[in-house]
């Protein structure tokens, strides 16, 4: 069973889920009904702009402490990413920390927004905006604390989200497409209404923040049928909603790309064969899918850009049962007439 850590998608995931209970649970859940006109499934593919530990080398820790640190071959990768998504006729919804921006060329950024795709606040730091103690906000600040020293961490979270909307605004010339979560939750921001309010504040009016849970199986053994079925099943609980307050949740839709190479091990059929499930489930249900990845991970894991191909021929050969859409327009689903 999955149990919440201080940075939950990427690490509570990595122990491998056995499928037992939350598998039943999951499977009883159904799709939420359709709300009346709306017939096409919302394809998303977003992708996190961050370095990841593990990757390219099994052994890279350092990108703990240096997340917004882009190697050429991100940068790379993203560009491509676009231009293959864009030639298909969608775009790309990236997050990105803002210590992306202070390094010295950020054009390949800029010509990404001006090319029509959008780029959201990913924190400065990618920071845990749970944290209610200074040693759980970033490994960064654990190494500097001098840093954060005399701060309450509901104010250090908030300026680093604060910081990188400016720092959008300044480099790119445009203000944050929305904001996620680094690492997501179980539950979104359900438990944290406090987490939402300051969102609110800070001029968002949709997070995305919720990852199901989902079974993983043994890591490094191919996922078995049952695998595969829950982590389809954990589709309907990635659709968008909207909390209490008003503010709107886009969950992201599992099997993330770090979640199958990192924890789970996974060679890259097994998690092209679980997008393609997930996504043919979302078209068939007229839902939501939102692919998650980072391109610091996928350069490394699918360098030919398979599960990306893979998304924008599902959504082809859906016709006008599915179409392409970015998180602003996902958010607009859910939105309250």
């Amino acid at each position: 069973m999955m149990t919440q850590s201080a940075y939950p998608r990427r690490d509570f995931l990595a122990a491998a889920l056995a499928g037992g209970p939350m598998l039943a649970s999951l499977g009883r859940a159904a799709a939420p009904p359709v709300r009346s006109g709306v017939r096409k499934a919302l394809i998303a593919i977003t992708l996190d702009l961050e370095m990841s530990r593990n990757f390219p080398a099994w052994d890279d820790t350092h990108w703990d402490y240096e997340k917004g640190n882009l190697d050429a071959e991100t940068k790379k990768y993203s560009v491509e990413a676009a231009r293959r998504v864009k030639a298909h006729g969608g775009t790309v919804h990236f997050f990105a920390v803002g210590r992306v921006l202070e390094q010295e060329n950020v054009r390949w950024l800029k010509d990404l927004v001006v090319a029509g795709h959008r780029v959201g606040n990913h924190t400065y730091d990618h920071v845990n905006v749970k944290a209610t103690r200074p040693e759980d906000i970033q490994f960064r600040f654990n190494r500097a604390p001098w840093l954060i020293d005399g701060k309450a961490p509901r104010d250090i979270i908030r300026e680093n989200i604060r910081l990188t909307s400016t720092a959008m605004k300044m480099r790119l010339g445009t203000a944050p497409a929305g904001f996620r979560t680094p690492g997501g939750f179980s539950d979104g921001l359900a438990d944290r209404p406090d987490v939402q309010r300051m969102l609110q504040d800070l001029g968002f009016n949709w997070v995305s923040s919720k990852y199901p849970a989902h079974p993983m199986g043994k890591p490094g053994t191919k996922p078995t049928p049952a695998v595969l079925d829950g982590i389809v099943k954990a589709q309907a609980h990635s659709q968008p909603f909207v909390y209490s307050k008003g503010l709107i949740e886009v969950p992201m839709s599992p099997i993330s790309d770090i979640s199958a190479f990192r924890g789970g091990r996974w060679k890259l059929e097994w998690f092209l064969e679980a997008v393609r499930q997930s996504v043919e489930w979302a078209i068939e249900h007229r839902r939501v899918f939102d692919f998650l990845a980072h391109p610091s991970c996928l350069y490394v894991t699918d360098p030919k850009f398979r599960a990306i191909e893979l998304i924008c021929s599902l959504v082809k050969k859906a016709g006008d049962r599915a179409a392409f859409a970015d998180l602003d327009t996902i958010a607009g689903r859910a939105r309250p007439t």
